[in-house]
């Protein structure tokens, strides 16, 4: 079961990781993995996208559901859904929370969704599944490895360092800039993959890296030892 993240999005993001990233999930739904989506205010201005691919009405119902919690929630807590992308995300060339959220939601490639489940909740649904989690990378991964994750792949196009345990994470840079800069805690680099052609064929390689790893491939970051501190339950108050 695959939790899939992002974190320290940037303006490539949505052109070359994330999409190659969805090719990859579609791959593992197609062999008869689990993949689950979250981070419900980043897919915030895009949730029709998902709506449309719900495989049942409650599904669908629920994505809207969910939004219309999380505007009452930051309402509540005096934020709004609409403050977000934050000051990383704008500098490395997001301008706003719908442009960051379509580049999200490509994470998800183009499978059904078979389910939406609240944080932390068992994921028993075949193929794709949403889980409604905060933003927050550590308290969503968090979530996702409570509902049975065993697998992360995480996308950053800022830097984002981020291990997790006890599950291991996959790290995917959105530029080969990034991947350079940091080759001791990338695992994947994703910036070649600018066009579809090239997504589909960086896709194929990165199932097969995920597969590596679910079969013992050590990730970048264990190797680091990162990720003993990246156990963070979702608070009270307002977590985006």
């Amino acid at each position: 079961m695959l939790g899939l993240q992002c974190g320290g999005s940037d303006a490539y993001s949505g052109l070359t990781a994330n999409p190659t990233l969805g090719v990859a999930a579609d791959l593992l739904v197609a062999a008869g993995g689990r993949v689950v989506l979250g981070e419900t205010p980043e897919i915030y201005g895009a949730e029709h996208l998902l709506r449309d691919r719900a495989a049942t009405p409650e599904a669908a119902r629920r994505i809207d559901e969910l939004i219309r919690w999380w505007q009452e929630y930051t309402a509540r807590n005096g934020a709004a859904l609409d403050s977000n992308p934050s000051k990383g995300n704008k500098a490395g060339g997001i301008t706003t929370i719908w442009e960051k959220s379509l580049g999200a939601v490509l994470k998800a490639g183009t499978s059904p969704l078979n389910d939406v489940v609240a944080y932390a909740a068992p994921v028993t649904a075949p193929g794709l599944t949403f889980m409604d989690t905060p933003g927050y990378d550590p308290v969503s991964a968090t979530g996702m490895v409570a509902g049975g994750a065993n697998l992360l792949a995480f996308t950053t196009g800022r830097g984002s360092v981020f291990g997790s345990r006890p599950t291991p994470c996959l790290k995917i840079s959105t530029t080969s800039r990034l991947f350079e800069r940091m080759r001791g805690d990338m695992d994947f680099d994703a910036g070649p993959a600018m066009s579809r052609d090239d997504q589909i064929r960086h896709g194929i390689r990165l199932f097969e890296a995920l597969v590596d790893m679910a079969s013992g491939a050590p990730s970048r970051s264990e190797a680091l030892g990162f990720g003993t501190d990246e156990i963070v339950p979702w608070r009270m108050g307002a977590v985006l």
